[in-house]
């Protein structure tokens, strides 16, 4: 098979505006949700990238009518699905190439009584366990399989009944599709320890305008009162906010201004914040955010006077998904960080291509890595290496834009898994990548 890479000539300034792309998470979310209604839902703003287009693919191979209206906007009806499709080959093969295709059995075990799934894909960043799924599946009254020898996991009820939850983990997408399986349950069901993303009060929020009743959104014990059956809606989605942090990350990397426009501050929590404190310039004009140019960004310290470290938690704490996009800013930053990277174990394994760059970076174990940041005295310098999952792939692509020399990354079907022509918008804004 033919594989794509990104060949970049590095070291030029950028400047202008970027839009950011709705946000990949939430789509995920948002379209396995149309499954709980036979109405028509419309959704905007959806990025066109190969994970949701994926997943729009085997919604349409389930039955499921797709009409595209232009750019990002598209209706789903989920009158006639097709139970046998999830006997097929093509079923096992697609779904296991999509991680938030898991994010199907929720609704699907509401709306029909069972679902099932092969085990599903996406990045190789360490242990990605769906134990909560299943429980909250279990708490609310199915039967749960696990067919070992075909990878293929089934849950069954005849009818299920609404509980209290106590989550062992606050799982984004275990709370997403506990919360599509509970809005049709008999009965109250309460959730304790939920996830409160963003991305997920949009997901009840619509749900809810669908005909459920969600209470307790944006906090982490959500009361679900479960009704008969869902109508349609239309929805829109936010823009991605690590696509937002991406470019922030950008802009300082290369010394350039940069506006991102129509941000929604308010659904950013303290990503900005988490960025200031690496010393960049952040500047907001009603909803766009402006980086200006900055030679020199300086890292700050803890009140004490002790090294800053940024590390990941749920929401309302930084997100997982941008601490590879501030790893790689502060390489050129004055000063010093840990970053503690506690979601994932896998994630920091790619420091090792920017250490090849020239980057100061003490990996300490596979959750820290210390980053004695260069402050622009000693450019990273082009190199070749491979995209290892969706976050660490746009990471490289912004320390090879920042870089002296030419670099190619390969593997970029990562990249293109997470990000809409993001090589085009790149380009727009004056750096100089090809995809080869």
């Amino acid at each position: 098979m033919q594989t794509e890479s990104f060949l970049i000539r590095g070291g030029k300034a950028l400047s202008g505006e970027i839009n950011p792309q709705g946000a990949k998470n939430e789509a995920l979310q948002i379209l396995c949700a149309v499954l709980l209604t036979e109405d028509p839902v419309r959704i905007d703003n959806v990025p066109d990238i190969h994970d949701v287009n994926r997943l729009i693919a085997i919604l349409r191979q389930m039955g499921v009518k797709v009409e595209m209206h232009g750019s990002g906007s598209f209706t789903f009806q989920a009158d006639s699905i097709d139970s046998q499709y999830f006997k097929s080959p093509e079923f096992k093969k697609n779904g296991a190439k999509l991680r938030g295709s898991v994010m199907m059995m929720g609704p699907l075990l509401a709306r029909f009584g069972s679902a099932c799934m092969p085990t599903p894909g996406g990045d190789k960043i360490g242990r990605r366990r769906l134990d909560t799924h299943f429980q909250g599946f279990v708490e609310l009254g199915a039967s749960f399989k696990y067919h070992e020898e075909e990878q293929f996991y089934t849950v069954e009820a005849k009818e299920l009944q609404g509980k209290f939850i106590l989550l062992d983990e606050a799982s984004v997408t275990g709370t997403a599709n506990i919360i599509m399986a509970a809005v049709l349950a008999k009965g109250k069901t309460r959730i304790y320890n939920a996830a409160c993303e963003p991305y997920l009060q949009q997901l009840c929020k619509m749900l809810n305008r669908m005909g459920a009743q969600i209470s307790g959104v944006g906090s982490n014990l959500l009361t679900i009162e479960g009704v008969n059956s869902l109508h349609g809606t239309t929805h829109t989605l936010l823009p991605d906010m690590v696509e937002i942090g991406s470019w922030i990350g950008l802009a300082a990397m290369t010394r350039s201004a940069l506006r991102i426009k129509n941000v929604h501050w308010n659904q950013l929590g303290i990503i900005p914040d988490v960025f200031r404190k690496l010393g960049i310039i952040i500047d907001q004009e009603d909803d766009d955010m402006i980086i200006p140019a900055q030679e020199h960004y300086r890292i700050g310290k803890f009140i004490d006077g002790s090294i800053l470290t940024v590390s990941d938690a749920p929401w309302p704490g930084f997100t997982p998904d941008l601490l590879s996009i501030v790893l790689v800013t502060a390489t050129q930053a004055k000063g010093t960080v840990l970053i503690h990277q506690k979601m994932f174990e896998s994630r920091l394994f790619f420091t090792d291509k920017l250490i090849d760059m020239g980057a100061q970076i003490i990996l300490c174990d596979p959750h820290r890595a210390t980053v004695v940041g260069l402050n622009h005295e000693f450019p990273l310098r082009g190199t070749t290496m491979t995209s290892p999952d969706i976050r660490a792939g746009n990471a490289l692509l912004i320390a090879a834009l920042s870089a002296e020399g030419k670099s190619v990354i390969h593997n970029i079907e990562q990249i293109d898994r997470g990000y809409e022509r993001i090589d085009e918008r790149l380009r727009a804004i004056g750096a100089d990548i090809q995809r080869i």
